[in-house]
């Protein structure tokens, strides 16, 4: 772009009106979305004729006139930081946002000054002091109107950042003795990247306990700085910190807030001068006394803090100089001690006043009045000769040294030799100090009893040796008793009993372990370990004496577990404890009840009483307690079944009756009680057993009083009717036979029925002495058991070429029937009979033939007219041989009968 700028400059002088450089001025808030229109360099370029003649009256854009016809375009001069903000249309100078969001804090900073993003201190009234520029430079083209168009774009602030302290606590020190309204700049005020009014605008206490405010200070670059102010009293002594919340907030809309904790630390002055408990101390001192001896020790307190409770100590100037020689003073501690031996001619009576001084303070006065007591003679001595180890005045015994261990020899001496001394032991211990025979002044100090570190591990004792005169000294002898392992870890129980829930997480923690050991250093130190009996899935923790389970515990497989733990010292040798544990797991609802079978099968005699006992269904459940506890229910058909939930058994609520249903299938559920409970189903198929319970029930014919004309030319051995009955039952309960108990007519034998199919036919040819009617009383009786059960139904039979009167029939019908009832029961199987035949001529045997011969073709004949019968369930009228049956009802069509169930009285 610079090489056709210096390109174009020279050759086209000739616009040199249009090359000039030319500034635009925009204004944009921060943060804007890509898109927004910033300003059209097109329109703005402010050219005579320009914005006029832009737009003409098709709407179109249009160049100016003076321009001629050549489009112009517009582009950025560089492709810098400014440009990644910003995108214009090459078309129709339009000037937008781009995809980056402009942040005026990110652009404005120091480190982009110089570059195309700029703070500007312009003085265009466009532009303000905090204005934060972004300059871009647009070339207009083709080459014959080239301009450079300077555009400068304002970022004006918006209130996109809270104040923020720089660091979140925020410590000021006021001293004590700060005056009302002394005020005290916080060092670390909160920043604000926002400007002007977006920029931080006051700062708030959130608790001022009454002593604190805060006041804004502005500076001459509008800085604004926070200062405490002192409200009330401060007292270090009474109150040495205040802690509260410090928040800063902007002149947004709305306003943000940043807050931290400042902490206002009392600084200490010195307000307090040490002081004494008591004004004077009185001590005696022996006139025998040897150097170093402690008099006294005097103490001063001052509640200030630092250097400004420091306290010396010092001898006021009432002392005098024989007294200040003869009694040194520790002026840091405040001790006085025997510098001097006393003499004879030492006064009896010192007064020392002590000063206690502080910084800037009155020193406080104490008097130590020394009173001395002169001695002529000397003390007795006790020279010691340790037998056990000894360093430093103190002596090491171990524990387990055994009684009566010598520790040392104590020899007195007395060095006026004119007076007895007596010697003895102060204080508590298992210790006696003893003559040593046969030596004189020699004493052996040994061990009573046994020594236990765990019980008492520093004795001090003393030696005093007392002259008649009354004069004694003392020798203090410290003991120090060294441990040994003679301890053995303790289980705080010795019985651990722990329960866990089955089916638990890996790794799960069941209890931490803690043994004590009295012993001190290594010897007290105890690791853990499990015993051999533990199953290697429980893990025990060495050092810490956790126990955990690595797998899941089942109930089921195993209830209880028992092992032991030890615990063991690290002593030489080690000592070690025993400890039982044991685990109950702890049942949770995680089997579901279990049928023995999936399939029960139970065969019931049909009739069977109600509630009766049909079967006992199985149910387990490998859980205990409530979860085990199992109910048991019919999903379906639940109105006729029940079951006993205790017993598990089946029964009915009513008698059931195979003839209306002869199977059963139920689903029973059994549900546990845990929570949540589960369950389980099983089908149960219950079989009823037929019992004979149902007669034969007849068919056909319909009724007693209907009637079938015979004609006399009826062949012998020709069907005539049937009896037809059914029986609901099964088996041999339903075999029915068929029999005809009782006879009536002019020849009545002359009809016979089939036992097994209950076809009548006709024996013997019919003359005509035989018209009439004829009644058969069939018996139609099943094969049950244990007793058959039958019914019986009355066959009218008349005979006759014709029905002439059927009024006459139907009255014979209304009488009462006088048959004698044949007690011959049915053969259902019927074995061929035996006739014995006598020898005769050949005559009669030809007869026979022939007759038999003839009646096989009607019978043929016969069978077959009666299959077709039997298919349609109709009889039809055909030629003069077919039987018909007549109806009392002469409604009735004779031919379109059907056989029909009725009510048939026993016989």
């Amino acid at each position: 772009n610079l090489f056709l700028f210096l390109l174009f400059l020279g050759p086209f002088n000739c616009f040199a009106s249009y090359s000039r450089a030319t500034e635009l001025f925009y204004s944009i808030n921060e943060g804007l979305p890509a898109g927004v229109l910033i300003g059209n360099v097109a329109r703005d370029l402010q050219i005579q004729g320009a914005v006029e003649e832009e737009v003409g009256s098709e709407g179109k854009q249009q160049l100016p006139q003076q321009w001629g016809e050549t489009p112009l375009s517009f582009c950025l001069a560089s492709q810098g930081l400014g440009s990644s903000y910003v995108n214009l249309d090459n078309r129709t100078g339009e000037l937008h946002t781009s995809a980056r969001e402009i942040d005026r804090e990110a652009l404005c900073t120091e480190d982009n000054i110089g570059s195309s993003v700029v703070a500007s201190s312009s003085s265009s009234p466009l532009l303000s002091s905090e204005s934060c520029l972004l300059l871009l430079d647009v070339l207009v083209l083709p080459q014959e109107y080239f301009r450079l168009i300077k555009v400068k774009v304002a970022i004006h602030d918006v209130n996109d950042n809270a104040p923020c302290f720089p660091t979140p606590q925020i410590h000021l020190f006021v001293p004590e003795n700060s005056p009302i309204n002394t005020r005290l700049a916080i060092e670390h005020p909160a920043v604000d990247p926002d400007m002007g009014t977006n920029g931080v605008q006051t700062y708030h206490l959130q608790d001022d306990y009454g002593v604190f405010t805060l006041d804004v200070e502005e500076n001459e670059n509008g800085e604004r700085t926070p200062y405490l102010i002192v409200m009330g009293t401060l007292d270090r002594e009474a109150r040495d910190e205040y802690v509260t919340l410090i928040s800063a907030e902007d002149g947004g809309v709305p306003p943000l807030v940043g807050s931290a904790t400042l902490t206002i630390g009392i600084s200490d002055i010195n307000d307090n001068c040490p002081q004494f408990n008591e004004t004077q101390l009185n001590v005696t001192v022996f006139g025998n006394s040897s150097l170093g001896l402690r008099i006294a020790s005097v103490h001063a307190t001052d509640v200030d803090q630092g250097i400004n409770a420091e306290i010396t100590y010092s001898y006021s100037q009432k002392v005098p100089p024989s007294s200040r020689s003869l009694f040194h003073l520790d002026e840091s501690t405040g001790t006085v001690k025997l510098a001097k031996r006393i003499s004879g001619d030492t006064p009896r009576l010192h007064r020392l006043s002590i000063l206690a001084n502080g910084p800037g303070c009155i020193p406080a006065v104490i008097t130590v009045v020394v009173s001395i007591v002169k001695v002529m003679l000397r003390p007795p001595e006790i020279i010691p000769r340790f037998i056990a180890n000894e360093a430093e005045g103190v002596v090491y015994l171990r524990e387990l040294e055994p009684v009566n261990t010598p520790i040392a020899f104590f020899t007195i001496k007395d060095p006026d030799e004119k007076y007895k001394v007596d010697c003895y032991l102060e204080g508590d211990g298992p210790f006696r100090l003893s003559p040593y025979k046969p030596y004189h002044n020699e004493y052996l100090l040994e061990t009573t009893k046994p020594l236990d570190f765990e019980t008492q591990r520093d004795y001090e004792i003393s030696v005093v040796a007392w002259n008649s005169d009354g004069f004694h000294v003392n020798k203090i002898i410290k003991v120090n008793i060294l441990d040994d392992n003679d301890n053995s870890p303790v289980f705080s129980q010795l019985l651990i009993e722990l329960s866990i829930e089955e089916n638990n997480s890996p790794n799960a923690f069941l209890t931490k372990l803690h043994a004590t050991d009295a012993d001190s250093g290594e010897r007290g130190q105890v690791s853990y370990f499990l015993g051999p009996e533990a199953p290697s899935y429980f893990s025990l923790d060495k050092v810490t004496g956790v126990l955990t389970v690595s797998t899941q515990l089942d109930r089921e497989e195993r209830e209880k577990y028992r092992y032991t733990v030890k615990a063991v010292d690290c002593g030489m040798p080690p000592r070690e404890s025993i400890a039982t544990v044991t685990i109950s797991v702890l049942d949770k609802n995680d089997n579901s009840p279990r049928f023995i079978n999936k399939d029960f099968s139970f065969f019931v005699p049909e009739n069977f009483p109600g509630f009766g006992e049909i079967g006992v269904i199985s149910v387990t459940d490998a859980d205990i307690g409530q979860n085990g506890w199992v109910a048991l229910s019919v999903v379906n058909s639940s109105d006729i079944f029940v079951i006993d939930t205790g017993k598990g058994v089946l029964r009915a609520k009513v008698s059931l009756d195979r003839e209306q249903q002869s199977s059963y299938t139920l689903w029973v559920e059994a549900v546990d009680g845990g929570d949540p409970p589960l369950s389980s189903t099983a089908k149960i198929t219950v079989l009823l057993l037929d019992i004979n319970d149902n007669p034969p029930m007849v068919l056909f014919p319909q009724s007693n009083m209907s009637y079938l004309l015979v004609l006399p030319s009826t062949l012998p051995g020709s069907p005539i009717t049937e009896v037809y009955a059914i029986d609901n039952d099964t088996g041999m309960n339903a075999v029915i036979a068929y029999s005809i108990i009782g006879r009536r007519g002019p020849r009545p034998d002359s009809f016979k029925i089939d036992a097994k199919t209950g076809n009548i036919t006709l024996e013997e040819s019919l003359m005509r002495n035989d018209y009439g009617l004829y009644r058969l009383l069939v018996k139609v009786s099943d094969h049950g058991y244990p007793e058959p059960l039958h019914s019986t139904v009355m066959v009218n039979l008349f005979v006759n070429d014709t029905v002439s009167n059927e009024s006459y029939i139907e009255s014979l019908l209304r009488k009462e029937p006088d048959i004698n009832i044949e007690e011959k029961e049915p053969q259902i199987s019927i074995e061929p009979t035996h006739t014995k035949v006598e020898l005769a001529s050949c005559m009669p045997t030809l007869v026979a033939l022939s007759i038999i011969s003839l009646g096989s073709i009607t019978l043929v004949t016969g069978m077959g007219i009666y299959i077709c019968l039997r298919k349609g369930r109709k009889y039809h009228h055909g030629d003069e041989n077919l039987e018909v049956q007549i109806p009392l009802n002469g409604g009735l069509s004779l031919h379109m009968l059907e056989k029909k169930p009725v009510e048939i009285s026993n016989i």
